[in-house]
């Protein structure tokens, strides 16, 4: 038998964390997303760093402590103590949404710190999930009296009337305006580790592609198909990123399979331009 000795890369590693199970260990493959653009990030360097954290917050907790008081406790650890906070200065700074930097900023966006705030949640025995709210994710908490939903950006808990608000402007956006509009319930449900790790990186993907950052683009492609393998449109915008790069057999490649497994009709004629054009060149 022959064993390699060689490193995993950045992609191999984030596809033995993602590819097995439904629920992966989220706050691992989060950190590992910062790999491609900083190849340095030792995952276990940084759970160490997460695991310091931890123990601090414990001391403060006794061992009869029920779990709005935890809650307390933590929010004043993580919010007051560390002073963490949205980067209002510089929200669409790609190091927003790597966890390593998150933890020597104490600045980041919603998700990265509903992440690492979720993991010391947990660490607590708090029952806590993420939600994919439109626009700005949000936690939510499990306590005796009823669930609580938290802004992470400050750690406040928001009201129906506060959340129904938040979501007025996506839903005139998308045309949800009316008598039969969608129950706020809908928009509260909890987010599987796939479908949060999957919006870190469409962040970093909307960063980059507003940069014409094609290189950058590519590499959060190949995590984006890795995680969702049947998301077609991400073949199309990988195979679209490779064009821009100039690598014309992997751009037909991504193309033409978007486009035998695609369900929409909207941009077809668009992409099947782009591949004419490319076996032409």
């Amino acid at each position: 038998m022959n064993l390699s000795l060689t490193a995993p890369s950045p992609l191999d590693y984030f596809t033995a964390l993602v590819e097995r199970d439904i629920e992966f260990a989220l706050f691992e493959a989060a950190i590992s997303l910062a790999q491609d653009e900083y190849p340095e990030v030792d995952v276990q360097t940084v759970l160490n760093e997460v695991d310091h954290l931890q123990a601090r917050v414990r001391r403060r907790i006794a061992a009869d402590t029920g779990p709005v008081q935890k809650l307390r406790v933590l929010n004043q650890f993580f919010f007051q103590d560390l002073a963490f906070a949205g980067n209002v200065n510089n929200y669409y700074d790609p190091d927003n949404s790597f966890i390593h930097i998150l933890l020597h900023t104490r600045r980041g966006i919603p998700i990265t710190l509903a992440v690492l705030w979720m993991e010391l949640a947990q660490g607590l025995g708090l029952s806590v999930r993420g939600v994919g709210f439109p626009g700005h994710f949000l936690v939510k908490v499990n306590l005796p009296m009823g669930q609580v939903v938290i802004d992470p950006i400050d750690g406040k808990s928001l009201s129906r009337e506060e959340l129904s608000e938040r979501l007025e402007p996506y839903r005139r956006r998308s045309g949800l305006i009316d008598e039969f509009e969608t129950p706020l319930g809908l928009y509260l449900q909890t987010a599987p580790s796939r479908d949060i790790i999957a919006r870190m990186l469409r962040n970093l993907k909307e960063i980059h592609k507003s940069h014409s950052d094609w290189l950058r683009l590519l590499a959060v492609q190949e995590r984006l198909i890795v995680l969702m393998p049947e998301a077609w449109n991400e073949y199309r915008d990988r195979g679209l990123a490779h064009a821009q790069l100039g690598h014309t057999e992997q751009a037909l490649a991504d193309l033409e399979c978007y486009l035998v497994h695609a369900d929409e009709h909207v941009n077809l004629d668009a992409i099947a331009d782009w591949v004419d054009a490319l076996r032409r060149s």
